[in-house]
């Protein structure tokens, strides 16, 4: 079984962790990636089946893809967009010594709306990609990037991007689309959240249509409530789902703020 995942290491400094979305890859955060390298080291994830870990085989479950990236990572706060915002919230509840920070970027401890959580999205949307993975795998992908998209005040040039780099690094593999759907669809992350040791930022877009900024506004607030951790709620007014390439300043001066606060602690 190959369990190679790929990690792209760029910058000098102090070290941070970026993990992508469902369906992308790491080269997603270049926008990031050139404002941070100067004072960063960044580890940029390809998270199993997606970009150039295509044939990697980790199973695309949350042990399992925490493990092969602490296996590549040293101690480093993990900033995790969408998808990979849970994953980075499972791993620094997990081994808070190994992830010192969490950053979540337009992610939800739970994606779909229920009885008890108001802010996610309809189930039958996470249906309805399912059943297109199956018809017609490559306009699915292009309605999702499509959503995501929406609502920024950048939107076309949002779309433009997020079309641009879905295949730049080859297909994800088809296995890992449906189960990082499975993922969105079935995780609850809520009760992790009053188990959380350490600091974290989240960071909505206002005019998100997949993560309602609710949501991350309320996961932060029940961080706080539990009385173990700090957390920070950050909105950025015209954002989208993707305010790393259309509001790619504002997130950088949130996450300089964050680090800067860790150091003081």
């Amino acid at each position: 079984m190959n369990t190679s995942l790929h990690m792209s290491v760029s910058g000098d400094g102090p070290p941070l962790v970026l993990i992508h979305g469902w369906a992308m890859h790491g080269g997603v955060f270049h926008a990031l990636v050139d404002r941070l390298r100067d004072r960063h080291t960044l580890y940029l994830v390809d998270l199993p089946g997606h970009g150039l870990s295509r044939d990697d085989a980790t199973p695309l479950e949350f042990d399992a893809v925490c493990d092969a990236i602490q296996a590549q990572v040293p101690v480093a706060p993990w900033i995790g967009w969408s998808l990979g915002g849970m994953f980075a919230l499972h791993a620094a509840v997990r081994d808070p010594a190994r992830v010192p920070a969490l950053v979540a970027l337009c992610s939800s401890p739970c994606f779909v709306r229920g009885a008890d959580w108001r802010f996610g999205v309809s189930p039958e949307i996470f249906r309805d990609f399912a059943q297109g993975l199956s018809d017609d795998y490559r306009a699915t992908l292009d309605r999702f990037v499509a959503l995501e998209a929406f609502g920024s005040d950048h939107a076309k040039d949002e779309l433009r991007e997020l079309r641009a780099e879905l295949f730049a690094r080859g297909e994800p593999a088809a296995r890992v689309l449906v189960d990082g759907l499975r993922i969105l669809e079935t995780s609850d992350q809520r009760p992790l959240l009053s188990q959380l040791r350490v600091p974290s930022l989240w960071i909505a877009g206002r005019r998100d249509r997949l993560v309602d900024p609710r949501a991350m506004r309320d996961a932060a607030a029940l961080i706080e409530q539990a009385g173990h951790a700090s957390a920070t709620f950050a909105q950025i007014e015209h954002a989208g789902h993707a305010p790393f390439l259309t509001h790619v300043d504002e997130v950088v001066a949130h996450l300089d703020a964050f680090v800067a606060s860790l150091k003081s602690r």
